[in-house]
């Protein structure tokens, strides 16, 4: 977790540079949202053939990603390696969840969630301000080079360390009890979804017909598939897990745009050297850390729910800072707090949701309910990149000048942020939760609860 934070942290910064020397920032949200649509393929099948094996395949293709990436001469290459980048991502999030779901007690959980967070933090300091250093110096295609070459470490390490486990009866599964049905995401399914985000993706960016087409059909996919890949009733926020992973969609959906837009901001209207642009995301990963931290210690004194609708809230003002921006008399600095305001949000809400959705889900079935939390965070992010980006496009078309288009794009990451602050509260853990997720038989009379 520690080696390969380097390589996410320092990638993103480098997004809008890379774009703009490639001639495609019109195509920037399909190079930032293949990452995403490709994190639903690795997702799905983390989740139905256990941790052991997708972790060791995602982070050697990893290594692979990184190298296509650092060569490209085109944007669409760029795409490709960040599409095949998201399946690694989505083979190693899923294991590593589900994973801690099986292997820790209830009362250790929230403090696993913070120390994997706290293994950002060295990264955070060094990665994208080195980044954006060796990018300014040199190239951005020298930071992919070098991120694959460190990305190496922990390759090796997985083929070497879980080698060793594949002759023992079980590893890297947790055996379900006798009669247990697990559901598991269908992985057609998975591969529809993956590419009805990529064809969104790439409508959104301009209007004639090939891509009013394509963004067409992508929606028709996802509204066809994209049910099938989470629980019941996740779409009417059900009580207990589907409104969980509703709230991890919009919560994710919304930050992750924000990060996408804030620093194409910088880079192309308001003129941010990269440097700059990777402090920003040094200063989110430290936020984001530091509040887990404290939701880590906070869990006995505060209800999960409440520290949900306390980050959304948090995350509502990053929004308004983040549209103050694109005032030409407001520094630009001040986009860079937008980015740190809204990770202490997300490090409040995404440990409280991801140890919600453990809460609300039996021991055998902690390995779905992890693919389900992932699955509702890639499309989230999907779904609100691509409507703020169709929004962008429009607004740019409309306008000679950029930042009233990240104004429009600024504004309408409210709506998914003030639904999660609402529907906070149908998270809400009872007592009959809490006996599923231990194993216990539930009472006749909890049932309804």
């Amino acid at each position: 977790m520690f080696l390969t934070g380097f390589a996410a942290l320092a990638v993103m910064p480098l997004l809008p540079m890379a774009a703009r020397d490639l001639d495609g920032v019109g195509l920037y949200p399909l190079v930032a949202g293949a990452f995403v649509a490709a994190s639903l393929l690795g997702g799905a099948w983390a989740d139905r053939g256990g941790a052991r094996r997708p972790l060791t395949a995602g982070v050697i293709l990893s290594v692979a990603t990184l190298l296509v990436s650092a060569t490209s001469t085109t944007i669409w290459q760029l795409a490709l390696g960040r599409f095949t980048d998201g399946i690694a991502a989505g083979l190693v999030a899923v294991s590593v969840n589900a994973a801690v779901g099986q292997s820790y007690p209830d009362h250790l959980r929230a403090r696993v969630l913070s120390l994997m967070s706290a293994c950002w933090i060295v990264p955070s300091l060094a990665g994208p301000p080195l980044a954006g250093f060796v990018a300014t110096r040199w190239s951005w295609h020298a930071v992919f080079f070098g991120l694959a070459g460190l990305t190496l470490i922990p390759a090796a390490a997985a083929v070497l360390l879980l080698r060793g486990r594949s002759g023992q009866p079980g590893a890297g599964r947790e055996p379900a009890r006798p009669g247990a049905s697990v559901r598991r995401p269908a992985l057609p399914a998975a591969v529809a979804v993956s590419v009805a985000a990529a064809l969104t993706q790439y409508g959104v960016t301009a209007w004639d017909v090939r891509h009013v087409v394509c963004a067409a059909a992508g929606v028709v996919l996802l509204v066809a598939f994209a049910p099938r890949l989470l629980p019941p009733r996740t779409w009417r926020a059900g009580a207990g897990l589907p409104a969980t992973v509703l709230l991890r969609a919009l919560t994710s959906g919304a930050y992750f745009t924000l990060e996408a837009f804030v620093p194409l901001m910088l880079s192309t209207a308001r003129r941010v050297p990269g440097t700059v642009t990777g402090l920003a995301f040094t200063g989110a990963a430290l936020a984001w850390a530091g509040a887990s931290w404290a939701q880590g210690r906070l869990h006995h004194r505060v209800q999960r729910h409440r520290l949900v609708a306390v980050g959304a809230a948090i995350m509502a003002v990053a929004v308004v800072v983040a549209a103050l921006c694109t005032v030409p008399a407001v520094p630009a600095a001040v986009a860079v707090s937008s980015m740190v305001v809204a990770a202490v949000g997300m490090g409040l809400a995404t440990p409280s949701l991801t140890l919600l959705s453990l809460a609300h889900t039996p021991a055998d079935r902690q390995g779905y309910a992890s693919g389900a939390m992932q699955t509702a965070q890639n499309l989230g992010q999907t779904l609100v990149l691509m409507m703020t980006s169709a929004a962008f496009t429009a607004l740019s078309a409309a306008s000679v000048h950029q930042l009233p288009s990240f104004a429009g794009a600024f504004a309408l990451l409210m709506l998914p942020i003030a639904g999660a602050g609402c529907l906070a509260g149908r998270t809400r853990i009872m007592a009959a939760d809490r006996q599923r997720a231990s194993g216990q038989p539930v009472a006749e009379a909890d049932r309804g609860t």
